[in-house]
């Protein structure tokens, strides 16, 4: 099926309004702008957000802080969060899989909060110290994945 080949469904095009061809259509000399005013001159309006002089909503809400442009969002798991879930190998799709982690989840950052009392293979793009030890030390591998830079920031 081809954009052109749709029938067209009734009720779905509308005759535009004709203005300015007289009284007798009912749209003639000033065509449904009214008298004079901003909205009745040509490019008249007011921009968007504009609440006629009273100060604005977006110029009444405090604007505090920034948002770091540079800024690298981590979902992050605890190695005590490995002792519930089944399997030996866990990487970012495994998560995702087991819905320990949401789809979105971008980077993946183990931290050290609790004990693991088994021997499993986490692959993660960062670990921390204590996070990297209790794996080794229960007998697994912390593996670090690399983190792709992105074109804008190679050049």
């Amino acid at each position: 099926m081809k954009l052109d080949s749709l029938p067209k469904i009734k009720g779905s095009t509308h005759r535009h309004k004709i203005l300015g061809r007289g009284r007798g259509t009912g749209h003639g000399k000033t065509s449904g702008r009214g008298h004079k005013g901003m909205k009745a001159r040509s490019g008249g309006g007011h921009r968007p957000g504009f609440e006629g002089g009273q100060m604005p909503l977006y110029r009444r809400l405090p604007h505090r802080g920034f948002k770091n442009v540079n800024r690298v969002d981590y979902a992050v798991l605890n190695v005590r969060d490995f002792e519930e879930l089944e399997g030996k190998t866990f990487g970012l799709e495994e998560l995702v899989a087991a819905g320990v982690l949401r789809k979105s989840a971008p980077l993946l950052k183990i931290l050290g909060t609790g004990e693991l009392t088994r021997a499993v293979t986490v692959k993660a793009h960062r670990f921390s110290k204590d996070a990297k030890a209790k794996i080794e030390k229960a007998g697994g591998k912390a593996i670090l994945i690399e983190i792709k830079k992105s074109a804008t920031a190679a050049e």
